[in-house]
């Protein structure tokens, strides 16, 4: 009876050590990332409001300002906005003005 007692405890003690072990380590890695947005690092994907590394290859350059983003599928995304913003402001300029 004490053998099953003992038993059942320790196996509750080491999942408890397992499972908080497991929050510190997601705690930690949230505050690594809150401590890297804070300082410039990682910046975030206009798109999909993911953050990700400046060190990333997926980027887009917009006059003087630099778009980094999470993936293809974002970056594609975005310049076809941008395209689709260009084409229509230069449809618009292109149209005959309409007098009063």
């Amino acid at each position: 009876m004490y053998r099953w007692l003992i038993l059942i405890l320790a196996g509750f003690i080491l999942w408890k050590l397992f499972t908080g072990d497991k929050k510190r380590k997601k705690a930690k890695e949230t505050e690594e990332k809150d401590n890297l947005v804070a300082t410039g690092e990682m910046v975030k994907d206009p798109m999909c409001g993911a953050f990700v590394s400046k060190d990333g290859d997926i980027r887009v350059r917009e006059g003087d300002k630099v778009h980094y983003f999470c993936s293809y599928e974002c970056r594609d995304k975005y310049v076809k906005m941008i395209q689709g913003d260009t084409t229509k402001a230069v449809s618009e300029a292109d149209a005959p003005q309409k007098d009063a």
